[in-house]
């Protein structure tokens, strides 16, 4: 199947359907607001390295985590109730996602380029964008980010300083996902770590199926967004 090139303008995204087997779905346009909150209507995302061409996927089969089939680990919960660790929302989004951006084990480069941070940061300023921080004694030990639309949460990274700080930040974010009424965890792609907690890959005609059903459940309050890009999704041929 061809690699669709979007334009420089407009937001209209090709069928996700129509991505290559590894998902690989269309290549250009930019990392604006309205176009990226359009892509994850769709179910499709941005991820590229520094130096090559913005790309953008919908993999199949998807992987997600419905969050009252979150499983947590008895060595975690024991973690959790020592009261090692304090949590918070919101208020440290810049830093957690230039943590994410930081160096991994086994990686020579990272797919949070400057572009992408800023323009996540941008989501952030707009009411799409949230962030869960893991503190301990007042310092940012680990935390996660991801993008909200609807009922549905599109996780996008974690880090950790500290052993288990990243995912208790992800238990923190499942509590407050059932707190307000949230469908779906899009994981994007299938690892180990996420098939612990219960995660499973789906094929991507459920994973829209269920990103539907969640996106018309927007709620006025909480992790919305903003309206302001209310309506911006679009399928055609770029």
């Amino acid at each position: 199947m061809p690699v669709y090139r979007l334009p420089d303008t407009g937001v209209r995204f090709p069928d996700p359907s129509a991505a290559e087997a590894d998902g690989l779905l269309a290549v250009g346009g930019d990392l604006s607001a309205k176009r990226l909150v359009a892509a994850y209507s769709l179910g499709i995302f941005p991820w590229y390295s520094e130096g090559c061409p913005l790309l953008w996927w919908s993999p199949d089969p998807r992987c997600i985590l419905l969050p009252e089939e979150f499983h947590l680990p008895r060595s975690l919960k024991r973690v959790l109730k020592s009261g090692l660790f304090s949590f918070s929302l919101d208020r440290a989004f810049p830093e957690v996602i230039k943590a994410c951006a930081g160096p991994r084990a086994n990686a020579t480069d990272t797919w949070l380029t400057p572009e992408m941070i800023a323009a996540y940061i941008n989501l952030h300023r707009l009411g799409f964008a949230h962030s869960v921080e893991t503190w301990r004694g007042g310092v940012l030990v680990g935390g996660l980010y991801g993008v909200a639309l609807g009922r549905v949460f599109f996780g996008e990274s974690m880090f950790r300083i500290e052993p288990d700080a990243s995912k208790a930040a992800l238990v923190r974010l499942i509590s407050e996902l059932e707190a307000r009424n949230f469908t779906l965890l899009d994981c994007q792609q299938v690892t180990g770590h996420m098939l612990r907690f219960g995660a499973r890959p789906v094929p991507r005609k459920e994973f829209m199926r269920l990103l539907s059903n969640g996106l018309a459940g927007r709620r006025e309050d909480g992790w919305s967004g903003s309206r302001r890009y209310a309506r911006t999704s679009s399928i055609g041929t770029p």
